[in-house]
């Protein structure tokens, strides 16, 4: 339900289990720290899904076993956000809940029209894990970021675009083939030197 193709120096994670939205179970979110820390050596990774959901967090039987709350959240935006590459989340569809934290831990994100994104910590009950606040209010601003995490707003990856969250909409048939163009440059490139660049940015 997880899988990766590499191609040299470019590695492509795909989230693969629409009949449940793509929701993760705590194997598939284990396999996913897995490849976050092992792309230490890629120098372009993308994520995507199936289907018309990205991700819808956590699987509900899971995080009602305590999925919901796991540190393997954080294990794995941290690790996302620790890569020398180039990151790019490449949404096929509404993101939502604690899939929330792999994508803002990428340097970019691409989105097909009509996903929507919504992170509905306040109803549930939980805390979102640490990261996800400050990474989202880096990207929107303290007050859009309460919208999303204390208003409980779905927002249109339209509006989402126009708030800095989104960095580009494209059609669901160029998805994939836009990620391919967006890490050109990097995969051209000596890693050491693409490294530099994003720490500097960083």
């Amino acid at each position: 339900m997880i899988s990766l193709a590499q191609e040299g120096g470019y590695w492509l994670v795909v989230i693969d289990r629409p009949e449940k939205a793509n929701s993760l179970t705590p194997e598939m979110l284990e396999r996913l720290c897995q490849i976050a820390e092992a792309a230490r050596s890629a120098q372009v990774l993308v994520i995507t899904g199936t289907g018309r959901v990205f991700s819808a967090g956590a699987d509900l039987e899971a995080a009602r076993a305590g999925l919901a709350t796991s540190g393997l959240w954080e294990r794995l935006s941290g690790a996302i956000a620790g890569l020398p590459g180039l990151t790019i989340c490449a949404l096929n569809g509404t993101l939502a809940g604690g899939a929330m934290g792999m994508a803002l831990a990428c340097d970019l994100r691409i989105a097909v029209p009509g996903a929507k994104v919504f992170y509905p910590v306040m109803k549930l009950g939980f805390l979102p894990q640490p990261s996800d606040p400050v990474r989202l209010a880096a990207l929107v601003g303290p007050a859009r970021a309460k919208m999303i995490l204390m208003a409980g707003q779905k927002v249109p990856v339209e509006e989402a675009q126009d708030w800095g969250l989104i960095d580009r909409i494209v059609a669901p048939e160029e998805l994939l083939a836009t990620a391919r163009s967006l890490a050109e440059d990097t995969l051209a490139a000596d890693p050491a030197h693409a490294a530099g660049i994003k720490a500097l940015i960083s």
